[in-house]
């Protein structure tokens, strides 16, 4: 792969950008919206997974899956705001660090099977307690946190990326194509555990501790 900075074209000036991609979509430019419809509320009821990205006082980026059961994911506190629960994980929180420095965030959710996603852009804090932790409860956990964003623009994002990519068509599915999880950590990473302990970790033990 040649990685020759030297002979690539850069684009740094925004009319350019503008140049090569065209002018914006009348329908794109008229989608962003301040306040949940009815139908964002739908599909964040019906969403398992969402994506966050954050970034810090520096602009060191994070970008974090999100999952929990459909309805109890996304909680949408008003019209203007939702909250993202926080479960057991790597204790790395690298993206509420960024929260802290720089409330900026962007979240991606998305329904499996479908080719759209919703987007939502807007303002965070990092909540340890209140009330509606309770309507977030799974299998008796309360979240240890939650995201709160206020929303500042929203909208459904189309389908193209999905369609050229194939992601919810199984006959393009390759889980096979990598090693075990396992073995992918014991090969990148410097860990004690051996691959077995690694692979009974990530096992049922792994499922056990999710909340």
């Amino acid at each position: 792969m040649d990685t020759d900075a030297r002979l690539w074209t850069e684009v740094t000036d925004p009319a350019k950008l503008r140049e090569i991609v065209g002018d914006v979509m009348p329908q794109a430019a008229t989608k962003e919206r301040a306040v949940l419809h009815a139908r964002d509320r739908e599909w964040l009821a019906a969403s398992p997974y969402c994506v966050i990205a954050t970034s810090g006082a520096e602009g060191r980026c994070d970008a974090s899956p999100k999952g929990d059961p459909a309805g109890r994911l996304v909680h949408v506190l008003d019209d203007t705001t939702v909250a993202i629960p926080e479960r057991k994980g790597n204790k790395r929180v690298d993206g509420y660090r960024n929260v802290l420095a720089n409330p900026r965030v962007g979240l991606l959710s998305l329904i499996p099977g479908r080719r759209e996603t919703l987007r939502i852009n807007g303002r965070a804090r990092v909540v340890s307690d209140a009330p509606f932790f309770e309507d977030m409860v799974v299998k008796g956990h309360k979240p240890i946190l939650a995201l709160v964003v206020e929303i500042e623009t929203i909208f459904f994002h189309c389908g193209k990326a999905s369609m050229r990519s194939g992601i919810w068509s199984p006959e393009t599915w390759e889980p096979d194509a990598l090693p075990p999880h396992a073995q992918m950590v014991k090969e990148t990473q410097v860990v004690e555990k051996t691959l077995e302990e690694l692979t009974e970790y990530y096992g049922e033990t792994y499922e056990r501790q999710l909340y």
